[in-house]
């Protein structure tokens, strides 16, 4: 086990989730089983081309969520349809590691999307690289962002990255860390 970090999930992941993969999946070396090389946060603005203070309000949202100093995100190149020049800001990101990334994990897991109103589920969608992206509508269901307080309402990509390109075993990690997934009708 990692003593750097000490958490939770990572205790759970090293303790109950390593074994049982291995037990799942017959897998003799614990290297072949997918774990979480890192966590991407996305904020998308369309509303900061026209107005730079909510880009300075996302980056400070962004920053209070994840405990870490957002990236700017700015235009590759000009699309003159959507009025969007090259180097124009377009929203922020955070790439999640190490001990942040599973604090940010544990918080999302147990706090965030239960605070979901009417929420059945996450739809499996991970891709064939093995990563899950989760969509929120609101970023004021974390609890550091005060709902009073916010001029527009923002919404969240988060993009959780694994090192394998294995879906089936990856999908397993995720229903073992605790990901609330859509319950399959039988």
């Amino acid at each position: 086990m990692n003593k750097k970090i000490d958490n939770n999930l990572y205790r759970r992941y090293a303790d109950v989730i390593v074994p049982e993969m291995k037990k799942a999946f017959n897998i003799k070396n614990s290297l072949q089983i997918p774990k979480i090389e890192k966590v991407i946060v996305n904020m998308g603005l369309k509303k900061a081309k026209e107005d730079k203070s909510v880009l300075e309000e996302a980056l400070k949202d962004m920053s209070m969520i994840t405990g870490q100093k957002p990236l700017v995100t700015k235009a590759r190149k000009s699309i003159s349809n959507f009025s969007i020049r090259k180097g124009m800001p377009l929203g922020c990101k955070v790439t999640l590691r190490g001990r942040r990334m599973y604090e940010f994990l544990e918080k999302l897991l147990t706090v965030v999307i239960p605070r979901i109103r009417d929420f059945g589920g996450l739809k499996r969608s991970i891709d064939s690289s093995g990563n899950l992206t989760i969509g929120l509508r609101d970023e004021s269901i974390f609890p550091e962002i005060e709902s009073d307080k916010i001029k527009s309402i923002k919404g969240i990509s988060i993009t959780i990255v694994t090192d394998k390109d294995d879906r089936e075993k990856s999908e397993r990690l995720m229903e073992l860390i605790g990901v609330p997934f859509v319950k399959e009708k039988q």
